[in-house]
């Protein structure tokens, strides 16, 4: 696998601006008086899928040739990355098949992907035996296999963003991003060391599923026991070799945040900024709370990277204990 370039992201953020909007960058009043910091937002929620990976999804399958998209794709994803290649696949007329866990499911999410046009496939208790299976059946039937992470087109699509940010605040200090299956980190990696070196990455994971976090520090791929989080959007236990090598090399810190705290960031974000994220959207903002006094006076961008969040879940975490004492 050839690693993305700068270029690579520049050429796709051409390719993928006629289908998909540039998002707002939000500085948050309330969070930035909480944490003395400047603190923005970076809304991926609003792009049409509801979160960020429709960038790499658009990028992938519509550079990908008419023979690979004549052969139909296929791909794992607990919803967001799923949606993405669903998305790619109804503009440019590709059949997709998504295979998912059948445990612990967001159930809109695979609505969602059904939505698109994709056929959604059950199986296994977690994503990576989705993916083990997943990946039998593109040899078996000849498929074109998408890669969650491990695919250099999804992260050019992906690393977009951080052009969208250094457009809005060229002055931005600290860029904290989720990870999951690190296409996000990995592409506002490659972005701030072409634009500028002297600015910060943050990765973040739920301690319940801290396999990238553990891939990162000892710089191996082996896989991780622990994956409890709620989270789907964070919930790995196999790191993927692609991302992690760009983080290797790039990547300024990760952290982990609590499953607690990001439910208590969802909330904040509810209050504050006035918009609905899921797990994975509000873990930057969970981050920089953890952080906050080395983020005191900065500009800092916490991408919030999707807001698929079930309305019930989101119903009962506002109906919780209060956030108050938080920050």
């Amino acid at each position: 696998m050839t690693e993305p370039t700068f270029e690579d992201i520049v050429a796709a953020r051409e390719f993928i601006a006629p289908y998909l909007p540039k998002t707002p960058l939000v500085r948050v009043k309330a969070l930035s008086e909480l944490l003395d910091c400047d603190y923005y937002v970076k809304l991926e929620n609003l792009q049409p899928t509801g979160a960020f990976k429709v960038r790499g999804g658009v990028n992938l399958v519509g550079t990908l040739s008419d023979e690979e998209r004549k052969q139909g794709l296929v791909s794992t994803s607990t919803g967001n990355h799923g949606q993405s290649i669903a998305y790619g696949g109804r503009l440019f007329s590709s059949h997709v098949i998504i295979y998912a866990p059948s445990e612990n499911v967001n159930e809109a999410k695979m609505q969602a992907m059904r939505d698109l046009g994709a056929e959604v496939r059950l199986y296994g208790a977690d994503f990576d035996e989705a993916r083990a299976e997943c990946e039998r059946v593109a040899k078996a039937e000849g498929l074109r296999y998408v890669h969650s992470a491990n695919e250099p087109a999804l992260i050019a699509g992906v690393g977009t963003i951080g052009l969208e940010i250094f457009e809005d605040l060229a002055e931005v200090d600290v860029i904290i991003a989720p990870a999951g299956g690190g296409s996000c980190a990995s592409g506002s990696c490659i972005v701030v060391n072409e634009l500028n070196p002297n600015a910060t990455v943050i990765a973040v994971q739920s301690e319940a599923a801290p396999a990238m976090w553990h891939a990162w520090r000892n710089h191996n791929l082996e896989p991780h026991p622990l994956m409890t989080t709620e989270h789907e959007g964070l919930a790995t236990r196999v790191p993927f070799e692609l991302t992690n090598k760009i983080l290797w090399e790039l990547l300024d810190d990760f952290v982990l945040v609590s499953d607690d705290d990001i439910n208590q960031a969802i909330k904040l974000l509810a209050r504050h900024a006035k918009q609905v994220t899921e797990g994975a959207g509000a873990a930057s903002l969970a981050a920089a709370i953890k952080l906050r006094n080395d983020l005191r006076g900065k500009k800092v961008v916490g991408i919030v990277s999707g807001g698929n969040l079930p309305l019930e879940r989101f119903a009962t975490l506002l109906s919780s204990e209060p956030v108050a004492a938080m920050v």
